[in-house]
Parts: structure tokens; sequence; C-alpha cells
């Protein structure tokens, strides 16, 4: 069920991403906002998920909406080629600048996600999974 659960993830997430891509294209020395806006989205998403629904889902459902959806929606691999491409691209300081951004983003994305993520009545938490 699990294994089920992270390839139709996979699937939505990949479409998800493939669609942003499209409607969010970049030159190689331009700044790539699709790549940013899908790693920012997928962190507040991951927060809010692991805040809200982890602490009562099946870990199949765990797996389908962390590794499948989110894990196929972002990706470090995009904005390290992100970062390659605009240093080769002659455009060093913007690579600083989207490494900065994409890295304070993502995790005020996620701690915001998680803020929000716990229903009413329960504290915020982050738990390692055993």
């Amino acid at each position: 069920m699990t294994l089920v659960a992270v390839l139709l993830g996979g699937l939505i997430g990949t479409g998800l991403r493939l669609t942003l891509d499209a409607v969010l294209p970049h030159t190689d020395s331009g700044f790539p906002w699709s790549t940013l806006l899908i790693n920012v989205v997928g962190s507040f998403a991951l927060g809010l998920l692991v805040a809200r629904v982890w602490p009562t889902a099946s870990s199949w459902v765990r797996a389908g909406l962390g590794t499948g959806v989110l894990g196929s929606f972002t990706t470090f691999s995009a904005l390290i080629v992100s970062l390659l491409t605009l240093t080769q691209a002659g455009t060093p300081l913007l690579a600083l600048v989207y490494l900065l951004v994409s890295l304070v983003a993502g995790f005020a994305a996620a701690l915001l996600g998680v803020r929000l993520g716990p229903r009413r009545g329960t504290a915020p938490a982050l738990q390692a999974d055993e």
C-alpha cells in the first residue's frame, strides 16, 4: 500500500511541478521563479502536513503525501541546477541571492506551516518519526 501511495503521489507532484515550470518559464540567466515558488510552497505544505496530518495519519498516507506528492513536487536538484546555470550564465550574484532567498523563504514557509497546522487545542511540535 505504501509503494502504491508513493507512486500515485509522485505522479501528482510531478504533474504539478511540470505545470508550474511551463506557466513560469525562465531563461538560463533569469531568476528561476518557478523553482523558488515550488520549493517554498512545498516547504509550507510539508510543514502543515507534519503538524496537522502526521500525528494521526497512517504510514502509507504520510509516505504518499510526503515522499510521493511533495517529494516529486519539490526538489533539491532543481535548486542546484538553477544555481549552476545562473553562475555559468555570468550571474553569480543572482545565484547567491537565489540560494539565500530559497533557504530563508523555504525555512520560513515550513515554520509557518508547522505553526498553522495543529488543530485547535493542540500545541505545535516537531517530532521525529520512529
